[in-house]
Order: structure tokens, then C-alpha cells, then sequence
């Protein structure tokens, strides 16, 4: 699919949010990434995680490991990645993954393509400030589902506290980090009174306040000017500058917010 659409534009970027470390060896995804940087002329953003969902693995019969454990092994897959994409054969011993001067071909366009890694715990937070380009701020997945933790640790100081804690691990490199959110829930309204009336009940139905929806970061109400401004105090409060829209948002109402971020 991405190679199709990286056929299809010419200055579109592709990438997955985010390839699940524990379903692909890390030698042979290496591979197929350098190979769609190559068909997309240099156009790729490598998405990597540990991995989650509970389902996925009970589905593939693959052990779900302690989140330490997947987090370690992920660690260690970002370097065979990003080492057999270098100019020169690449070896590495690990606790989870041994590579014998090996000469990943083909090689990327551009050495190294970007990293995303997305986060909302503590140490995979920390891992992204280490390794990433673009982390992306995360309500925490830890129990290997989406449910009432999920809402809770959505709200907006809780998004502070996390880009502090990236902050703190990436020391310098910070600044030279994207900072990226999910948008996980969008609503385009009529008018600022029917905002406040979708507000007001969604907040009804989480347990929250209609300032807490309006704050949290993953959910974005209200007509177009209004999200538009949204987006432009985020950008400001948390330094959120790439959103990303779950893909069951109605991606065609979107477009008329980016209309008003262009101009």
C-alpha cells in the first residue's frame, strides 16, 4: 500500500504508525524500509514500536512479554535497523537479536530516514527522546487495551507531564525533536453553540469536565476556525507541529481546517 502510494504522489511522505517490532525480524524489515525509501525517492518515515495490543499477539500466538521485555528488544531492533542501513556490512550481539556482517541492500536515499516512535509511558517515552526524530505523546496503552485509564491519561496536564519527561531524556536533542499527537476523536460544528453542546456531552459521558475535553490534546471539537485555533494554542502550549488523524476520522471535513492553517 505504501509503495502504491508513494507510485501515485510525488511529494507525499509514507510511513506506518507504527510497524509493530515484535511481528517483522528486524533484518528483513530493514530491508523492505530501505526498499520503499528507494521506490518513494527518499520519502520515507520509519514508525517502529514494541508493540501493545494484546489481541494482535493472542491472534499471531505470539508471547506477550512484559512491557520491559518488548521495550528491550525494540531498543535493540532500532540499532539493526538503522545499522544495516549504513554504507558498510553490519554485525551486533544482543539479548534478543545476533546479526552477522550483514550488507542490508538496498540502501536508503537518505542516511538514516527519520524515526517515529510514539509513546505514553515513562520508558518508551524515554526511548523515543533517545532514538527518535518524531516522538509522538500518547495516553499510556499499558494494559494492552483502550479503556477508562486510556481517557483518564488523555488529559492536558498529563500530556505535560510526559513532554517533560522527553525533555528530560533527550538533553540537547531536544529541540531538534517534532513532537507529534494522535488525533484520536474530531467533530466539525456549525457554530461555537452546538461546540459547546457536543462538548458538554461528551465530557457528560467520560466522567470529565467540558474544559478537560476541550483541553485534551487527542480530541479536537468545533468549526473550522475554531479547531484551527485549537491546533495554533497546542502548537503553542505543548509544541505539537504533526498531527496525525486515526483513521476513522472523516479525513475530507479535516481538510477544511488545513485550508485555514495554509493561509
Amino acid at each position: 500500500a505504501l509503495a502504491a502510494a508513494a507510485e501515485a504522489t510525488s511529494t507525499l511522505k509514507i510511513g506506518a504508525l507504527v510497524y509493530g517490532n515484535d511481528y517483522r525480524h528486524p533484518l528483513v524489515l530493514a530491508q523492505e524500509l530501505a526498499t520503499l525509501d528507494v521506490l518513494s525517492e527518499g520519502r520515507l518515515e520509519v514508525g517502529l514500536g514494541a508493540g501493545w495490543m494484546k489481541t494482535d499477539y493472542d491472534a499471531t500466538g505470539i508471547a506477550y512479554d512484559r512491557p520491559g521485555i518488548r521495550i528491550e528488544r525494540l531498543e535493540e531492533a532500532i540499532q539493526v535497523v538503522y545499522g544495516l542501513f549504513g554504507a558498510e556490512p553490519f554485525s551486533f550481539t544482543g539479548k534478543h537479536y545476533q546479526i552477522g556482517e550483514h550488507d542490508g541492500l538496498p540502501k536508503p536515499v537518505h542516511t538514516p530516514p527519520p524515526l517515529a516512535i510514539g509513546a505514553g509511558a515513562p520508558k518508551m517515552l524515554a526511548l523515543a527522546a533517545r532514538h527518535a526524530n518524531i516522538v509522538g505523546i500518547n495516553p499510556s496503552l499499558a494494559s494492552g487495551v483502550i479503556d477508562e485509564t486510556t481517557v483518564l491519561d488523555a488529559k492536558a496536564e498529563r500530556f505535560d507531564e510526559k513532554i517533560g519527561w522527553v525533555r528530560d531524556a533527550a538533553g540537547t536533542r531536544f529541540d531538534d525533536i517534532e513532537l507529534n499527537v494522535l488525533i484520536q476523536h474530531l467533530q466539525v460544528t456549525e457554530s461555537p453553540d452546538e461546540t459547546k453542546e457536543v462538548t458538554e456531552g461528551i465530557a457528560e459521558f467520560f466522567g470529565m469536565s467540558a474544559q478537560e475535553v476541550a483541553e485534551t490534546p487527542v480530541v479536537l471539537i468545533g468549526t473550522p476556525d475554531e479547531i484551527a485555533d485549537t491546533l495554533r494554542q497546542r502548537r503553542e502550549r505543548f509544541g505539537f507541529s504533526y498531527i496525525t488523524l486515526q483513521d476513522s476520522i472523516d479525513h475530507q471535513a479535516f481538510s477544511q481546517i488545513i485550508e485555514r492553517l495554509a493561509t
